[in-house]
């Protein structure tokens, strides 16, 4: 009989998907928090609740954003400039996400 080894895979990706995930939604979450605390008199055409919408949309797109950091780990792997426009990439976009998840979740009140 021949001797087999155990050939193991590498994992690329170093965090889980989820953990990616609610760190952008937590961040999101803080900034849109610390945004809508410096609302003195909201209007009252928008309404008792209308803070709940930027609240849930926000986080949302902040969680999106963590999915792109986490679809770029496989460029972060390849190390030298790849590993660097990786890390532009997912900056960019998180960046990106956040504002469109800011200005979808604000339309009709702070953001008209």
């Amino acid at each position: 009989m021949t001797p087999t080894k155990n050939l193991t895979t590498q994992l690329i990706h170093s965090s889980s998907l989820g953990k990616l995930m609610l760190l952008g939604a937590g961040i999101a979450l803080i900034l849109i928090t610390i945004f809508l605390l410096g609302v003195g008199e909201p209007n009252p055409a928008w309404g008792k609740l209308w803070m709940i919408r930027p609240l849930i949309v926000v986080p949302l797109a902040g969680a999106m954003g963590g999915i792109l950091y986490y679809l770029m780990d496989h460029l972060r792997y390849q190390g030298g400039w790849k590993k660097a426009l990786a890390y532009i990439l997912s900056l960019i976009g998180y960046i990106v996400a956040l504002w469109l998840g800011t200005v979808l979740g604000l339309d009709g009140t702070l953001w008209n």
